[in-house]
């Protein structure tokens, strides 16, 4: 009978439905798990010589709020006022760290011969201190911008970044954007809003880079939900000034955490100059997954098939290159962290992107890519917009009740001459 049959299938759908969403929970149980290590890490401690450290400099902005305590400097609350402070953070020896990772101290104050370690902090109160401090660290006027994911502290942030200079090699000056983050699980809303309030400070930021004499090209390096920071951000320059600057040359996006519609729209809307895009992606992402059902069960960009139709095509048709990371090993649980955490992806990005190169400018083959990358002797990669490191991989099931319309990114990505007429 027909309402048999129908029935059926409904709960076969209904089952599915709930492993994913059980699925889900269990990724957001592992979220909650994650963070075990010391806080209060912002003290800076002196180094003995003589040492075999290795120190990363960086300039950091931020929109939270001072939180009074040395051993923190700012808590997860927002602050209408831009703060800037100059930081130095002590890397270990290679022989004692593996490449990818942050050495978090067991306990405080933190060894710098074995731990990451802050050596000095100085606030900034004036952008002329600013813009002193990137002419005394310029390399080459090349500026690396991070801007880091949800659930993040400010010492965080700080690590991970120093964390990347460090394992890349990036000729660059690094420059930490960190935004209002509780760093708690369930303030995922609070996160994601504190995104929106920080948009125009990470914009004016961007701006004063871009007019600064001394720097010829700046690259961003988002994550997860710092892509929406960051996009919104460039497109609230794009609508402003008709464009974006054009010293804003290369924009990554790591794990994007960005609904595929949505960032279709932002894309189109930055205008007709628009820097180099590469979107790093992974099918097996847990914290995407879990973003995805917390927000209605749409789909987000950085859990796409970037070798799938009709995402391939259009992404090539705008120029975006897309690298599939699935298959990349890191010991991140989540599967969140791959582009800082794969020693061959974050030399990627600090040998080829960061330094003027895309990903596409190379003659080796699809193929030759693939087994570079997985092989972990990659020099050159690209040649297609959608280049893929790996085969996907699905963690959730997909539901198949109710059919869901797939996003039309092909008309949203292709109305660029209208947006364009728009935003002029």
């Amino acid at each position: 009978m027909p309402e048999v049959s129908g029935l059926r299938a409904r709960r076969r759908s209904l089952g599915k439905a709930g492993r994913r969403a059980a699925g889900a929970v269990v990724a957001l149980g592992v979220l909650v798990g994650c963070g075990g290590h010391p806080k209060g890490v912002m003290t800076p401690v002196a180094l003995t010589a003589p040492t075999q450290t290795s120190q990363v400099d960086m300039l950091v902005a931020t929109t939270r709020q001072p939180s009074g305590n040395p051993a923190t400097l700012f808590s997860g609350e927002r602050n209408a006022t831009l703060s800037l402070t100059d930081v130095a953070v002590s890397i270990p020896p290679d022989s004692k760290r593996k490449p990818g990772t942050v050495q978090w101290p067991r306990r405080l104050p933190p060894n710098p011969e074995t731990d990451f370690a802050v050596t000095r902090v100085r606030e900034l109160p004036s952008r002329d201190e600013a813009r002193a401090w990137f002419r005394e660290h310029s390399v080459g006027g090349n500026i690396l911008l991070f801007v880091h994911g949800f659930n993040n502290t400010y010492e965080d942030s700080v690590f991970r970044l120093a964390q990347i200079v460090h394992d890349s090699g990036a000729q660059a000056t690094p420059m930490l954007f960190t935004w209002p983050s509780r760093a708690r699980v369930f303030d995922y809303n609070y996160d994601k809003e504190s995104t929106n309030y920080s948009r125009t400070a990470l914009e004016d930021a961007l701006r004063s880079l871009a007019n600064a004499p001394d720097v010829n090209d700046v690259t961003i390096l988002a994550h997860s939900m710092g892509t929406w920071l960051t996009m919104e951000s460039l497109r609230q320059m794009g609508i402003r000034d008709g464009g974006i600057a054009p010293k804003i040359k290369n924009v990554i996006l790591a794990s994007p955490d960005i609904d595929l519609d949505v960032f279709a729209k932002q894309f189109v809307e930055l205008g007709k100059q628009r820097p180099k895009f590469t979107i790093f992606v992974s099918q097996d992402d847990r914290a995407l997954a879990v973003s995805s059902f917390i927000s209605g069960d749409v789909s987000r960009l950085g859990a796409i098939d970037p070798t799938a139709e009709p995402y391939r095509t259009q992404l090539e048709k705008a120029g975006i290159t897309a690298i599939d990371l699935t298959k990349v090993q890191s010991d991140d649980r989540l599967h969140h962290g791959k582009f800082a955490e794969s020693p061959q992806i974050v030399q990627l990005i600090g040998q080829r992107i960061v330094n003027g190169q895309t990903l596409t400018d190379s003659k080796v083959t699809l193929g030759d890519s693939i087994t570079a990358v997985v092989a972990g002797t990659a020099k050159n990669v690209g040649t297609v917009a959608a280049a893929t490191i790996s085969a996907p991989v699905k963690v959730l099931e997909q539901p198949t009740l109710p059919p869901r319309k797939r996003p039309k990114l092909d008309e949203t990505l292709g109305s660029g001459a209208h947006a364009g007429a728009a935003t002029n």
